[in-house]
């Protein structure tokens, strides 16, 4: 790293991690770019495929299926989004009219994909996409990437932390075997332990289990099924969901769950009853708690991963987190003195990216109709946070929502959400009554026709794969 900074990694191969499959949101592809990495040797190497959203079944009522789908949904007309327009021209009952407006959407279900920028001069947008992928390979992958450019990986186990008396700044870290690594800034991925945020600097931690119950998961690979469907699926069950994850070699399945409303093993019987292949290896079970860290940033330690906190994969966040806790590190990066003042601001911007994914996921539980277990009607009578709340009430007074700065969720992605889980808007924007009956049926119908020619020319996604990523071995 030249001389401005030396980089100690300490690992342990001692400390395995769960492989079965890993799905991501867009914003990977700016890590991929700007890493410099080729995109298509990335996919060959870690077994990928694409993504392009995530289906939700059974979710507000059992027999129902939504899609979060990544990208635009329609396009904009003068002064408007183009979505007032649609919540004024739709038929009432008709939710999954929304998706036909989706290129991301219909391209996902007729299992197709290619990279596509934008459609023509239409002013529609093409396909956002993000990967499936076995995480165990991408960090074999970037391993290799970092050694060559001077990192330097120390293999062992931290057994203690030594504290500056003077301000309880770390000093260096004791491993296993007797050796001390000395250094500046530490950057905690110890996961849920947190051994130097939490372990040595007694940092504390934010439960929002009161939110989003769910904490345990239980998690299992299945044999490969074809075709390799573009997209996540998240399937209620009785006590929370089950996650199934496309890759090349194998499929990725796992069960979240609330261990007050179901045992260990009625979950894992119910995981593997679902599987759509044979199981390729034993369930594992993961216990956590939803939340983060009181402080991201303590002293001269910055936690990220699951060492910052928590939330359930239902939205493919925890990548993501990881990447702006590094871009946001980057952006305030520290000199010896470490000023509070950019402390204070990383622990800010990073809470806020928190709260507002944490509201987001709470959505999905609050906004339920289910009455066939104790576990949903819970959730649909919850007591949701505030800045939720007024979220709710915009919608539904006006059929209005509205990004709050740079939240990481889009308008049109809550409004998928909502509209999936059947929560009604009572009115639409005054403005789009500017368009006669007549205008607004040639304006859908015209954005209908350019996107269901748009994936007519998109070769299927196994075939894509084949002839660009295929991987080289079987894993």
């Amino acid at each position: 790293m030249g001389e401005l900074l030396e980089i100690d990694l300490i690992e342990s191969e001692q400390i395995g991690t769960v492989g079965v499959g890993e799905a991501t949101i867009p914003q990977i592809r700016l890590l991929i770019s700007l890493l410099g990495v080729n995109e298509h040797d990335f996919l060959s190497a870690t077994q990928s495929t694409i993504k392009l959203g995530i289906q939700f079944n059974d979710w507000a009522r059992i027999g129902d299926s939504y899609m979060h789908a990544f990208g635009e949904i329609g396009r904009g007309l003068g002064m408007l989004n183009f979505y007032p327009y649609w919540l004024r021209g739709r038929v009432p009952g008709d939710d999954g009219d929304l998706w036909r407006y989706s290129f991301n959407y219909q391209a996902a279900v007729a299992n197709r994909f290619a990279p596509v920028e934008h459609l023509g001069d239409t002013g529609l947008g093409g396909l956002a996409y993000a990967y499936h992928f076995d995480a165990t390979l991408v960090a074999k992958y970037f391993r290799s990437y970092a050694e060559p450019l001077g990192v330097n990986r120390i293999e062992g186990k931290i057994v203690d932390t030594a504290l500056r008396e003077t301000d309880g700044f770390i000093t260096s870290l004791k491993l296993e075997d007797g050796r001390e690594v000395g250094g500046e800034f530490f950057i905690d991925c110890s996961g849920f332990r947190g051994l130097l945020i939490e372990q040595a600097l007694k940092t504390g931690y934010e439960s929002w289990t009161h939110w989003l119950p769910c904490d345990r998961a239980i998690a299992v690979p299945s044999a490969s099924t074809q075709p390799w469907r573009p997209y996540t699926q998240a399937t209620a069950r009785e006590a929370g969901w089950q996650w199934r994850i496309p890759l090349q070699h194998r499929t990725g399945n796992g069960h979240v769950y609330c261990s007050q409303y179901v045992s260990d093993d009625e979950a894992t019987t119910t995981l593997l009853r679902h599987l759509d292949g044979d199981r390729a290896d034993e369930p594992r079970q993961l216990g956590f708690t939803t939340g983060r860290r009181k402080k991201f940033w303590n002293r001269n330690c910055l936690a990220l991963g699951l060492a910052a906190g928590f939330m359930e994969p239902l939205e493919s966040t925890s990548i993501h987190l990881i990447q702006s806790g590094i871009r946001r590190l980057i952006d305030l990066f520290p000199d010896r003195d470490f000023a509070v003042s950019d402390m204070d601001e990383y622990n800010r911007q990073t809470t806020f990216e928190y709260e507002r994914i944490r509201d987001f996921l709470i959505l999905h539980y609050f906004a339920n109709e289910r009455t066939d277990s104790v576990f949903w009607l819970e959730c649909s009578q919850m007591s949701i946070p505030d800045t939720l709340q007024q979220k709710l009430e915009l919608f539904r007074n006006g059929g209005r929502i509205f990004r709050v700065a740079d939240e990481l969720f889009t308008e049109l992605a809550w409004l998928q959400v909502m509209i999936g889980q059947h929560v009604e808007p009572a009115g639409q924007h005054p403005m789009t009554r500017l368009l006669s009956a007549e205008q607004l049926d040639g304006f859908l119908g015209s954005i209908r026709e350019v996107i269901a020619r748009g994936v007519e020319e998109l070769p299927m996604h196994q075939d894509y794969i084949a002839r660009y990523c295929a991987a080289n071995s079987p894993g």
